[in-house]
């Protein structure tokens, strides 16, 4: 049958043939080139380039990004800074949200036009038209929930899960001290501990802009960083017992005078460095209080226990949909400008989160 088409076809001249669509599996219709930015050098800008589309590995399905979130962890590959060896060229972008166009081989539970939400940490290629993703990182999201939305969501909200109750197992009334409070991370900890655990939460901002949008989003105080300031507005609150738990995504000093705010067995997660000043803590200190130092790392929960991190991104996807919190997106641009995004949180210019639209 083929054969004889190929036979038919080639009796017809070229300028009346009407190519057929080119159609991915199930039945979805995907173009054979896309466009993507690219970082072709360290600390240069992203530049729009075309990409061929390649053949989905087994367990993988291709998404139609709408929109992508920008993070911390895209600007530092930008500047050359990353955690892990990347390979030039490469297309940053890894929080993506989308519609599903193709599903390849041993891919369950996921099917072509299904609205979805994906953490790509190990490929990225969010900041494009379309990419692969392993499947086990692709989480179905209701219509309720907009590709905006969903681009910002589940990153930060699922951390915020993690550090607050697995970790640190937040309970209603206690007292918590977030550092770096307006920033994506520091808003999705104030809104899960304020609006859905009632928790008392006190924010550490750079400015009095960032702190009153704090406030706006629930917490019950904000306020600039001053040493003196934040420890005499924790005693205020808490008859001098000090927070029941301190969640840092800062580091250097701010971390260090957060300590000094910690109460009776209180707990201290820390969720990053975006000062990019890690402490160094002498655990002799420690001898002279009693308070619990932890980590909370999403990706080290997909490496070692990928049922939680399923479940923990499920969960804030759920919250999100009942109405319970919802990401705060400062500032949208298009792929086309990319660039101003990466630019905008490298400057510290932003508060909760950036998204890169794709048309």
């Amino acid at each position: 049958m083929a054969t004889a088409l190929r036979r038919i076809l080639s009796r017809i001249p070229a300028n009346l043939i009407t190519p057929f669509p080119n159609f991915g599996g199930n039945g979805a219709v995907r173009h054979a080139s896309f466009k993507a930015a690219v970082l072709q050098e360290f600390k240069s800008p992203l530049k729009l380039e075309k990409y061929s589309v390649k053949k989905l590995k087994k367990g993988e399905v291709r998404i139609n990004i709408r929109a992508c979130g920008v993070n911390a962890l895209d600007v530092d590959i930008c500047k050359g800074e990353p955690n892990k060896e990347i390979k030039l060229p490469f297309v940053p972008g890894y929080e993506i949200c989308g519609e599903i166009i193709e599903v390849g081989s041993g891919v369950k539970d996921i099917a072509v036009g299904d609205r979805v939400v994906a953490l790509n940490k190990e490929k990225c290629f969010g900041f494009a038209e379309q990419c692969s993703v392993p499947a086990q990182d692709v989480f179905k999201i209701p219509s309720s929930i907009d590709f905006k939305s969903g681009a910002a969501l589940v990153e930060t909200y699922s951390t915020a899960l993690l550090g607050l109750t697995r970790r640190a197992e937040l309970k209603e009334g206690q007292v918590i001290l977030v550092t770096a409070a307006a920033g994506g991370l520091g808003l999705a900890v104030v809104d899960v501990a304020a609006n859905v655990y009632k928790a008392k939460v006190i924010g550490v901002c750079s400015n009095e802009e960032k702190a009153a949008l704090v406030r706006d989003r629930g917490a019950w105080a904000a306020l600039t960083y001053d040493p003196k300031a934040m420890l005499k507005t924790v005693n205020e609150v808490t008859n001098c017992k000090g927070v029941s738990v301190v969640f840092d995504t800062v580091g250097g000093e701010i971390f260090e005078e957060s300590l000094k705010c910690a109460g009776h067995e209180s707990k201290v997660v820390i969720a990053g460095f975006a000062s990019h000043q890690v402490p160094k803590i002498i655990a002799s200190s420690l001898l002279s209080t009693s308070i619990s130092l932890m980590g909370v790392s999403l990706a080290h929960y997909r490496a070692v226990n990928p049922e939680v991190y399923r479940n923990i991104v499920l969960d804030s996807i759920d919250m999100c949909e009942q109405g319970l919190v919802k990401p705060y997106i400062s500032s949208t641009v298009d792929l086309e400008d990319v660039n101003k995004a990466i630019e905008l949180i490298s400057e510290r210019k932003s508060t909760g989160k950036v998204v890169v639209k794709v048309s």
